[in-house]
């Protein structure tokens, strides 16, 4: 598309941004040039046009930042990693769903996690992902391709974890402290910035605070401080990596970051959910969430991956209410921001037990201004002048919107993905009228299924034990 190429959007009802904040603008209309939006107005407008779209029963919403996913695995968990669960591991599927299936998977089964993924996300209005994961060329060519906004990073660390009996978790720490992990991934950020498109940014990911030492640590913020890259890293996601930080170190997890200087406002903690307090490890620390507060680390947070293990954030209120930056991400299937909001609006209902918190605009901001607020970009996650035409439009005639009050609510609590017909990002279309333009839909779709058969059937060796998928993960119903 040219820069000269004009569009005039126009919508019954537009989740606009003005002074700092979302703001309900009914009958209003956007115009972009280019990859940029240039006005946002009530008016009657008037004007020459490349092109009109004028659709009064739709709600005009900024496009949705998922800010934690992993695009190369997260649709294989479905069908395997529900109502399953060892209660010595807290019913955390990190030490022997994942390893297993982890094993079995070959690159071109994260290819086709890739395709579909890309899928999956626009069709449900997310526009950028942070996408933490392997195969990083292939995931940024398929993100060029589809059209997207993408943070891609390749992980790394100073060790793994395994279980070697399904009782404890060993940790296997190599020899050059995650050096060649570390050099690959800022070989790989500077493949994806020579590929100079603009929609396409690197991020460094550490992977797993109780698997990083000091070191690595150290050289990572070095690095990102240089080519200013975002950091993020899971912490604070599993009770024996809280009590394995606690033995090791003698403090919480956030604690230990901290005296690391590894908390700062360009740090997305990925999960953060067993902090001191919580309820399942009942420890009383200094205060982990006022330390993320303090400090400006951000907290990606993934609400449906940890309710499907029943485990919940206590919670998302009180993380924001303190000063935290709160963000939302996917994780897991389905890759679905619409799930990931709902979700974490519901469940901090019952944390708190309290109707009023957190809010359906307090999670919309979590999936739009806080994700662009810790990546320094003020043109997401907003409709503004200046601000990248990243958009969607939904129909607000079915039944998730009817009958509409509050636009915002419906959004967040009621709409489907069926409900999204168009999507933009940089002010080209990837999706209209329901169909997908960039990505071949029914490939990815058929492309995964015949991967995941393949996937299921080496499941064994990755295994502590040699099992099978359907001894780890048994199907709910006996054959006929």
């Amino acid at each position: 598309m040219t820069s000269s190429h004009r569009i005039l959007v126009t919508a019954g009802q537009v989740i606009a941004y003005r002074d700092g904040a979302h703001r309900l603008l009914r009958n209003g209309s956007v115009i972009i040039e280019g990859d940029t939006i240039v006005a946002v107005t009530g008016a009657a407008v008037t004007g020459t046009f490349d092109e009109r779209i004028d659709l009064p029963d739709a709600l005009l919403t900024p496009g949705l930042i998922d800010m934690h996913a992993h695009i190369t695995s997260a649709p294989y968990d479905r069908s395997y990693v529900e109502d399953v669960g060892r209660p010595g591991f807290y019913f955390s599927g990190l030490p022997e769903l994942l390893p297993a299936m982890g094993a079995a998977m070959d690159h071109a089964a994260q290819k086709a996690a890739v395709d579909f993924s890309l899928a999956e996300l626009t069709r449900s209005g997310t526009t950028t992902v942070f996408e933490i994961g392997w195969l990083g060329d292939y995931t940024a060519e398929a993100v060029d391709r589809a059209g997207l906004r993408a943070y891609v990073g390749e992980g790394y660390g100073s060790a793994r974890w395994r279980t070697r009996d399904g009782r404890r978790m060993s940790y296997d720490w190599k020899s050059d402290d995650g050096q060649e992990g570390f050099e690959a991934a800022l070989a790989f950020v500077d493949r994806l910035e020579a590929r100079g498109c603009s929609r396409l940014r690197g991020l460094l990911t550490p992977m797993q605070v109780a698997m990083v030492t000091p070191g690595l640590l150290a050289r990572t913020r070095a690095a990102a401080a240089e080519r200013n890259l975002p950091v993020t890293l899971h912490a604070a996601e599993a009770v024996f990596e809280f009590q394995e930080m606690l033995q090791r170190e003698g403090m919480s997890p956030v604690e230990w970051l901290e005296t690391q200087d590894f908390l700062w406002p360009g740090l997305i903690l990925g999960h953060g959910i067993f902090t001191s307090g919580n309820s399942w490890i009942d420890y009383p620390g200094r205060g982990d969430i006022d330390i993320l507060a303090r400090t400006g680390a951000s907290v990606a947070h993934c609400a449906w991956v940890f309710a499907r293990r029943g485990i919940i954030m206590e919670s998302f209120a009180r993380y924001r209410d303190a000063g935290v930056n709160m963000c939302i991400g996917t994780d897991t299937a389905p890759q679905s921001m619409l799930k990931s909001m709902r979700a974490a609006a519901i469940l901090s209902k019952v944390a708190d037990r309290d109707a009023r918190v957190a809010s359906a605009r307090e999670v919309f901001d979590a999936a739009t201004l806080a994700p662009a607020r810790v990546l320094g970009r003020e043109d997401l996650g907003r409709i503004s002048p200046g601000a990248r035409a990243d958009l969607l439009l939904w129909d607000t005639t079915g039944f998730s919107f009817a009958p509409m009050r509050d636009p915002l609510r419906n959004l967040v609590y009621y709409a489907e993905s069926e409900d999204l017909h168009h999507v933009m990002v940089d002010g080209n279309w990837l999706m209209r009228d329901g169909a997908l333009l960039r990505v071949d839909e029914k490939t990815a779709r058929t492309g995964l299924q015949a991967a995941a058969r393949r996937v299921w059937d080496g499941i064994g060796p990755g295994d502590w034990a040699g099992r099978r998928i359907d001894q780890i993960s048994p199907c709910e119903l006996e054959e006929y």
